[in-house]
């Protein structure tokens, strides 16, 4: 009799596992509590594969002999928490596609930076000519590019959610990029539920594997104190020191891997900003390691053209910019944004807060933003902790609203940023919706 699996969530990757798991010979059943998008129903619908929206139907979900869940649920609901009980495993898409593939992975963890260095990678490697694919938070879904398994490398970016169901998974190139508290609303608001979620990017790597992670970061400095690493590390900074591999030095990034020395000039790198420095010292380690020529890591490095809705300039009007920074989801994200800004800040944020703690960002407003507007419906948090720190700050409850103030605050030479440190759920979609919002109405000022 065929094994049965049931897949929670029908977004990109329930869609991708349902349709992996089909070819695979199993008995499939999608469950999404929403409603499915068009889209995702006609690729469940052309493989047969049956369905249901609106619900969870306990009588057909609690039958299964594996369960894969979307990485946006959470354990604490209610099924999750009967499936454990009755002793039924619960993987995510990732690792179930690891199943099926022995192409090298290259995986992307941390809490900021993960886009931009998951897309400069796979940029990285597809212009030196390498068969990748990109997956995980980015690109399709890991399991549905299995079914064909046409790649000999997959670039991975994994959030916290995703490794939490990650148990026989390997990254033969693992990547921590940093650690600051995120998402706590989902780890009984403990740092160290948080950390060790991360720390799974280096589950089952061996001696053979790599391991590449920001030297300087206390918290992994901390963590890397209790562990055993089994695998190749490569440390990354933005100054030379003991063990360091990659670094700066005279305006020049350095990366010294066993049978490889990599240098540039700094200021030919497409990314500006430090933490972008980290991002593009993560990469350049990754493809000195996999043996990439110099001049293709140069190149890639320096016509990299980075990732929508993170420090994505928009449009100027009256002399003042607009950027759009929606993929800010947590404080620590705004601080480098507000770090990189060297003129006067009108800051829009504001939205779903998951226990943010604003203290992280409050010397950079003092010192740099001239208005706050409070995007959400419910800015209590923020005009209790920011009222008495910025001289104007003022409510939107649309995105429409928010541009129209901050083009009234605004002045000849500032920028306008939209970095909102929360998640976008109570007013949008998501925070692609958030971003494409604030473009459009900024295009229309």
């Amino acid at each position: 009799m065929k094994n049965k699996i049931v897949i929670l969530g029908a977004g990109e990757s329930g869609t991708g596992a349902a349709v992996l798991a089909k070819k695979k010979g199993f008995d499939v059943f999608v469950s999404d509590l929403s409603e499915i998008k068009e889209k995702y129903k006609n690729i469940l619908n052309e493989h047969q594969i049956r369905w249901e929206e609106g619900r969870h139907s306990e009588d057909k979900i609690l039958v299964a002999d594996e369960v894969i869940k979307s990485p946006g649920i959470s354990d604490k609901v209610p099924l999750i928490k009967k499936l454990t009980e009755k002793g039924t495993p619960i993987i995510s898409e990732i690792e179930f596609a690891g199943r099926y593939t022995s192409a090298k992975k290259i995986c992307i963890t941390g809490s900021n930076g993960k886009t931009t260095t998951t897309t400069l990678i796979y940029h990285l490697l597809k212009n030196a000519g390498l068969n990748v694919g990109l997956a995980g938070n980015v690109g399709n879904s890991l399991a549905f590019q299995v079914v064909e398994d046409i790649y000999d490398y997959y670039v991975v970016e994994l959030s916290s959610f995703q490794l939490d169901n990650m148990y026989d998974f390997k990254a033969d190139i693992a990547i921590l990029l940093n650690i600051t508290p995120d998402h706590l609303d989902r780890y009984e608001y403990k740092f160290q539920n948080y950390i060790d979620a991360k720390f799974r990017i280096i589950r089952n790597q061996t001696e053979n594997d790599v391991f590449i992670y920001w030297n300087d970061d206390p918290v992994i400095r901390e963590e890397l104190k209790r562990k055993t690493i089994k695998s190749q590390c490569y440390p990354f900074a933005e100054t030379k020191s003991d063990g360091v591999k990659a670094y700066t030095e005279n305006n020049q990034l350095i990366v010294n891997t066993p049978n490889h020395t990599f240098t540039m000039e700094q200021d030919l790198l497409a990314l500006t900003g430090v933490h972008n420095l980290y991002n593009s010292l993560a990469a350049a380690i990754t493809g000195s390691v996999l043996n990439i020529k110099n001049e293709d890591i140069r190149k890639s490095l320096s016509d990299f053209s980075g990732v929508e809705h993170r420090l994505e300039y928009v449009a100027s009007a009256k002399g003042v910019k607009y950027i759009n920074d929606s993929k800010a989801t947590n404080v620590n994200s705004c601080w480098y944004a507000l770090q990189s800004m060297k003129t006067p800040v009108v800051l829009i944020l504001g939205g779903t807060d998951k226990g943010n703690d604003y203290t992280e960002i409050e010397a950079l407003v003092k010192e740099k933003v001239r208005a706050l507007i409070y995007l959400g419906v419910d800015n209590n948090k923020l005009h209790a902790f920011f009222d008495d720190k910025v001289s104007q700050t003022v409510d939107a409850r649309s995105m429409q609203e928010a541009v129209s103030k901050a083009y009234e605050l605004a002045r000849k030479g500032d920028v306008v940023l939209l970095s909102p440190c929360c998640a976008s759920f109570d007013l949008f979609k998501n925070y692609e919706d958030r971003g494409q919002q604030f473009k459009e109405c900024v295009r229309h000022l």
